[in-house]
């Protein structure tokens, strides 16, 4: 079972408010079939400490507008995760994100593509790796 469309427009939001902050090496990974409590993990790297703060906080700006609030935040300086049920956005460092690599833990789960051209308009769909 892939994840719910209400998952995947809520992660083309997120990854479209991320990308307009020059997040980078977003990865977007499907859950469904792996866990409860959380569809979609959105992957996303910034550049420092007060770039991780600036995609963190377009990301919520954008998702409110939809009527979107996290159920749950954790910042540190350089990781912040919000928690919006079905999609957990992971706003890291480049340091962090390589130290921890959660797109290789979760290496085995199917992919939602984000293409490169972010700003004008993103197409999703769920692939696994066994079809790259």
């Amino acid at each position: 079972m892939a994840a719910r469309e209400k998952s995947i427009e809520l992660t083309r939001k997120a990854a479209l408010a991320a990308g307009e902050k020059l997040g980078r090496d977003l990865v977007a990974i499907d859950l469904s079939e792996q866990m409860v409590l959380s569809e979609v993990f959105l992957l996303v790297t910034g550049g420092n400490e007060k770039q991780v703060e600036a995609i963190a906080d377009e990301v919520e700006r954008s998702l409110a507008l939809g009527g979107e609030k996290p159920a749950r935040k954790e910042r540190t300086a350089n990781w912040i995760l919000l928690d919006y049920s079905d999609l957990v956005v992971h706003i890291q460092s480049e340091e962090l994100r390589s130290y921890y690599m959660l797109d290789r833990l979760w290496n085995d789960c199917p992919r939602i593509e984000i293409p490169q051209a972010q700003r004008d308009q993103v197409d999703l769909t769920t692939t696994s790796e066994a079809e790259k």
